[in-house]
């Protein structure tokens, strides 16, 4: 089904208003696109970002784009919308800004999008696991250990170099009954597999609620929800569980952060595996971690990111 992509431009102060409005006349969804909004979840609740921004972000764009996917019958309908819009602003005037709001619209294809994403994901080979999105009938070959990934597979899929990199160095290091420690979960596809592959309890956080969520319904769905606890709390500092693995595919900055904590929540003789370094980060994390007694052991890299393998120095 074809739809009216309707795009209204104006500020992040407005845009709930703006989107009450265009939620009243479709049922095709709402979508915001604020810049404050991916600070906020890039910040998290520790002041520190948590993902690497395109330079293109570091100045703040001026507006928030606010987008309402209508029926095409609708399009008699956007004047009036305009209009409803108009009068919000006039109520607020003097309180809150509204920007341009320029109009713009386009036809979309609203049926197609999912079906074309998909075709974008196949079952990856990360030595005895193999990821495979669900809607994927594969047949598990002998040594292999399936994880399987909902189609909502936010926050991690083992596409990228730094999960796959996870996923391959844990197969070295972890031992059958071992506790794992997987900080900034994601969608669990790290905790998961060391559960698939032996582990005998996994604790996997998060400070995002929709990434808890995410990995606790991927736990469901591999059937390791018995070997698994998936809590949204700050790093590793909400827990006092001591690991024989931890795992943190996070920024650079945020595992010098981490560093401090790390070491009380390590079992003697334990590993880390740390990932989502970037070149130019390297002897800043490797600095951090030496400085609290966990020297390299291991560093891999693909392209332009690297992971490090960590034990306590001798």
């Amino acid at each position: 089904m074809k739809y009216i992509e309707l795009t209204i431009h104006t500020t992040s102060e407005a845009s709930e208003l703006v989107a009450d409005i265009l939620w009243s006349y479709t049922e095709g969804g709402v979508a915001v696109s604020d810049y404050a909004d991916v600070i906020a979840l890039q910040e998290g609740r520790s002041g520190i970002f948590w993902d690497y921004l395109d330079e293109s972000l570091q100045n703040r764009p001026s507006e928030t784009l606010v987008k309402a996917f209508l029926e095409p019958s609708r399009e008699g309908d956007i004047p009036a919308i305009m209009q409803e819009i108009y009068a919000c602003r006039d109520r607020a005037a003097g309180e809150i800004g509204f920007g341009t709001l320029e109009e713009t619209r386009r036809v979309i294809d609203g049926d197609d999008w999912i079906n074309i994403w998909k075709k974008h994901f196949r079952p990856i080979h990360l030595g005895h696991i193999v990821v495979v999105p669900e809607w994927i009938d594969y047949e598990k070959r002998e040594g292999e250990e399936i994880v399987l990934l909902d189609s909502n597979m936010a926050f991690g899929t083992g596409e990228h170099e730094t999960t796959a990199m996870c996923v391959t160095l844990m197969q070295d290091y972890l031992k059958e009954g071992d506790t794992v420690l997987d900080v900034g979960c994601g969608s669990g596809i790290l905790g998961i597999s060391a559960a698939k592959l032996g582990a005998g309890q996994c604790f996997l956080t998060d400070i995002d609620p929709v990434a808890v969520a995410s990995a606790t319904h991927n736990a469901q769905k591999n059937g390791v929800e018995g070997k698994t606890i998936v809590s949204e709390s700050n790093l590793v500092d909400d827990t006092l569980m001591k690991a024989d693995l931890i795992l943190a595919n996070i920024t650079a900055e945020v595992l010098v952060c981490l560093a401090p904590a790390i070491p009380s929540h390590l079992k003697k003789g334990g590993a880390v595996i740390l990932s989502g370094i970037i070149k130019d980060r390297r002897e800043m994390v490797k600095n951090a971690f030496s400085a609290v007694g966990l020297g390299l052991l291991r560093e891999e890299n693909k392209g332009e990111w690297y992971a490090f393998v960590l034990k306590e120095e001798a």
